[in-house]
C-alpha cells in the first residue's frame, strides 16, 4: 500500500516588501528586486496581500514564481473591491477578473485564497452562501470564469491553467455577528476555512475548524501588526497546530459552535505573521517553523548574508494594552 502524505505545515509572512526589513531582516543592500528570493531561503511559504489592495499582473505573478524554489507555495488574498466595496453584490464579473489577473501562473506553487472582510460587514446567511457558491473549486473552472473577464483586463489578462488542481479558501471576518453556528455550519457545507485570526483582542477570535485545513493569523500578541510573540505564545501556537496536524483540535479555544469538526486523520496547515511594523514578522515565523521542524529550500543560503536580529530596544518603547488571551474562554 503507498504511504500516506503527512500533514503540509506552511509557515510564513504575509507580504514581503517592507521599508523598516532593510537592513535588518533584508540585509543592507539587498536589491530590492532579491528581497522574495531571500525571504523564500529562510521560510517555505508566504501570503500575497497585494492582490487586496489591487489587480496585480500575470508578469508579477510569472516573476514571483520564478523568484522562489520548487516546493515554496503561496497564499493569496482576495480583492477588496470585492469584499469591501462591493460588499459581494454583483461580484461575478469582479471575481472573473481577479482570476484573470495572473493567479493561475503560480501553477502548483498557488495555496489557499484569503477573503477578508471589514469589521462593520455583518453576517447575511443568504449573501455568504450565494458568494461561496460562485468560487470556482478548481483551477479548470477558475480559468473558464477568468475569461469571461471585463474589458479592464483587456490586453493583461491570464486565462488558462497547466493542470487541474483543487483550490482552497479560507475567510476572515471581523463582526461579531458572525459568532453563530449557522455560520460554521455555512462554511463546513462549503468546505470553506474559518481563519484563525489573533488580532491582540481587537476582532472576534474562533477556532471552530471548517474545512480539511486551517488557515492561521497571527497579526501581533499584544498591539495589532506591531508585537511580536514570546517564547510561551510561540510555544502554546506550536501545540496548537500539532493537533491541527494530526485532525484533532484544542480543547480550550473559543468556538462559535458546539459541533465539533469532522474527524479526519490529519489536516493542512497555513500560518502568516502579519506583525510587520517593527519586523517581528519574519522571525517569528522562523521562530515558530523551528519548533515544528518544518526547513525550507535554502537553495543560496550560503552566499546570501545573514540577516540581523530583530531590535528588542526602541527610543519611544510602545506600551502595549492588555488583553484576555485568545484561549481563556469568555
Amino acid at each position: 500500500m503507498p504511504r500516506s502524505r503527512r500533514a503540509d505545515i506552511r509557515i510564513g509572512i504575509s507580504g514581503w516588501t517592507y521599508t523598516p526589513w532593510r537592513g535588518t531582516f533584508y540585509p543592507e543592500g539587498l536589491a530590492h528586486r532579491l528581497e522574495l528570493n531571500y525571504a523564500a531561503t529562510r521560510l517555505n511559504s508566504i501570503e500575497i496581500n497585494g492582490s487586496f489592495y489591487s489587480l496585480q499582473r500575470p508578469s508579477s505573478y510569472r516573476a514571483w514564481y520564478d523568484a522562489t524554489p520548487d516546493n515554496f507555495v503561496f497564499s493569496i488574498k482576495g480583492g477588496r473591491f470585492i469584499t469591501h466595496m462591493r460588499r459581494l453584490r454583483d461580484v461575478e464579473e469582479p471575481l472573473a477578473n481577479f482570476f484573470a489577473s495572473g493567479i493561475l501562473e503560480l501553477g502548483e506553487k498557488l495555496g489557499p485564497i484569503l477573503w477578508q472582510f471589514p469589521p462593520n460587514f455583518r453576517f447575511d446567511p443568504e449573501k455568504f452562501d450565494a458568494f461561496l457558491k460562485l468560487l470556482p473549486r478548481d483551477t479548470t473552472t477558475a480559468a473558464k470564469l477568468a475569461r469571461r473577464h471585463t474589458s479592464i483586463m483587456k490586453g493583461r489578462a491570464s486565462t488558462r491553467t497547466d493542470a487541474d488542481r483543487a483550490l482552497r479558501y479560507a475567510v476572515e471576518i471581523r463582526h461579531d455577528s458572525f459568532r453563530t453556528p449557522e455560520f460554521i455550519d455555512l462554511l463546513r457545507r462549503h468546505h470553506i476555512a474559518l481563519c484563525v485570526a489573533d488580532t491582540a483582542g481587537l476582532w472576534p477570535y474562533l477556532e471552530d475548524v471548517t474545512a480539511d485545513f486551517v488557515y492561521v493569523r497571527l497579526h501581533g500578541e499584544q498591539e495589532i501588526y506591531a508585537s511580536g510573540y514570546t517564547d510561551d505564545a510561540l510555544d502554546r501556537w506550536a501545540d496548537r497546530l500539532r493537533l491541527w496536524t494530526k485532525g484533532a483540535e484544542p480543547t480550550d479555544g473559543p468556538r462559535a459552535s458546539p459541533k465539533p469538526a469532522p474527524p479526519r486523520k490529519q489536516r493542512d496547515v497555513y500560518v502568516y505573521f502579519d506583525n510587520d511594523i517593527k519586523v517581528h514578522a519574519p522571525y517569528d515565523a522562523m521562530y515558530l517553523a523551528d519548533r515544528l521542524g518544518v526547513t525550507w529550500a535554502a537553495d543560496h543560503e550560503a552566499e546570501m548574508p545573514q540577516p540581523k536580529p530583530p531590535r528588542t530596544k526602541s527610543k519611544r518603547p510602545i506600551k502595549p494594552r492588555q488583553r484576555r488571551s485568545p484561549w481563556q474562554l469568555a
